[in-house]
């Protein structure tokens, strides 16, 4: 127990942090609940990444209640239930998850609809994840009526109300040391999976046989589940910005992007390499990728402290165009292309995102409309792409080259960390990773 307790003192932090915001106000946050698969069988649980944030605690049906006048934090969960963990394993039950998660008090979920309302009679405002959950915003409608209806002794019911989770967003757009070290290590155990995947890649493969080498690395890494739906696209089918049938064969002279990153202790790795199936790449496949390669390395070299979070993408844009340009895919000048759109045929999709907790992490780009700036603790995707599909008007030695290349980056005091290349990605250095095996 007092490791887990250690463990956690970041969770009380945040919550303290969040507590300090609420002033006299109350915050309601349930976690996700279980989802059925097919007949009795459930999906692999996963808790809402909010409620993670700020608590730690992993079993479902639980709600985290933060009381801003009385500076505490309170867990409704699950009872300890002998029969039950027999079938299902271990859960905390109040009394042990309040001790090692570091919660003020913590009660049986049974209480919570009893506990509820008169604790809301006691605020003058009331915060929930206002409109994420139909249920959950009529549940709290009833404890609100609840507690109008004590107004007769005196107590009123919150008068305002907000969107508890435009709060955590702020909070979580800045990672903390222990965030970033969980990051890091999910960004590690995600690039030695592309290495394997490039290791084992032959032509005459199927796409789900190489989705296997990366499942198979992960989890025996610790990461149990991948972070999102692996993209194994082979050929044409890297094309397809989001294809993830991963059930086609691997042609010789063909490349494979591969779009997979692992989930470890809750957090994101996110990355693109895209590689010749036969370990060489081709003359039009060497052209495009060196311009996407350029453009990540260009895009990659703006994410500064104090930097648009356009700044990347602006320098991403440039190099792709004059690669295209160049490549006869587009005619006429770099900013005649930019103002028409012409490049969104064979480019069209943004830089990247946040990455934390969410694979496509939370925080607003553009508060009230203006661009904000990066900051020391942010992580962010940097993915820039070329996608060409059969065309008159495009050189048929290009017909049908996807290729994306992506990393995860972190902005540090004075610059960036590219916590992802442990995996190559210059040709050169593919290419011999490739032919060793």
């Amino acid at each position: 127990m007092p490791d887990v307790i250690v463990m956690h003192v970041s969770f009380q932090h945040r919550r303290q942090r969040l507590l300090a915001q609420l002033g006299d106000a109350i915050a309601i946050l349930p976690t996700a609940p279980e989802v059925i698969r097919n007949a009795d069988a459930h999906y692999p649980y996963r808790g809402d990444s909010h409620f993670l944030y700020l608590t730690g605690f992993a079993e479902p049906e639980a709600v985290l209640v933060l009381d801003g006048k009385a500076g505490k934090a309170l867990l409704f969960c699950r009872d300890k239930n002998p029969d039950s963990e027999i079938w299902d394993g271990f859960r905390y039950g109040p009394a042990a998850a309040a001790e090692a998660f570091g919660f003020d008090e913590a009660y049986s979920i049974s209480e919570l609809d009893q506990r509820l309302p008169p604790l809301l009679a006691e605020h003058a405002a009331l915060y929930w994840a206002v409109g994420r959950d139909n249920g959950w915003d009529a549940r709290i409608a009833g404890y609100l009526q609840q507690a109008r209806q004590q107004a007769r002794v005196g107590k009123d019911a919150p008068q305002q109300y907000g969107d508890l989770l435009a709060m955590i967003d702020e909070m979580r757009l800045i990672k903390d040391e222990r965030e970033i070290a969980v990051l890091q290590q999910a960004g590690r155990i995600s690039a030695e999976g592309h290495v394997r995947a490039m290791q084992a890649c032959r032509p005459g493969m199927m796409e789900y046989q190489i989705e296997a080498e990366l499942l198979y690395h992960f989890v025996r890494h610790g990461a149990r589940q991948p972070a999102y739906e692996s993209i194994v696209a082979g050929g044409a089918n890297a094309c397809t910005l989001h294809y993830a049938a991963n059930n086609a064969r691997l042609n010789d002279g063909e490349l494979l992007l591969i779009d997979a990153g692992c989930e470890f202790n809750g957090y994101a790795g996110d990355i693109t390499r895209t590689f010749p199936v036969n370990g060489r790449f081709s003359g039009a496949q060497r052209d495009v990728y060196e311009v996407v390669l350029a453009a990540q390395l260009a895009a990659i070299a703006a994410v500064q402290p104090g930097a648009r979070l356009d700044a990347p993408a602006d320098a991403a844009l440039r190099v792709l165009v004059q690669g295209m340009l160049d490549l006869k895919l587009l005619a006429g000048s770099v900013d005649g292309a930019i103002e028409s759109g012409d490049y969104r045929r064979f480019y069209m999709h943004g830089i990247g995102h946040f990455i934390g907790l969410d694979v496509h992490d939370v925080g607003a780009r553009r508060p009230g409309g203006q661009w904000r700036s990066f900051q020391s603790g942010m992580c962010t995707t940097i993915e820039p792409g070329l996608y060409i599909r059969p065309d008159d008007r495009v050189p048929v030695a290009f017909h049908n080259i996807g290729i994306r290349i992506e990393d995860n980056v972190l902005v540090t005091d004075d610059g960036h960390q590219v916590y992802t290349d442990d995996v190559p990605k210059r040709i050169d250095d593919i290419e011999a990773l490739m032919k060793q095996h």
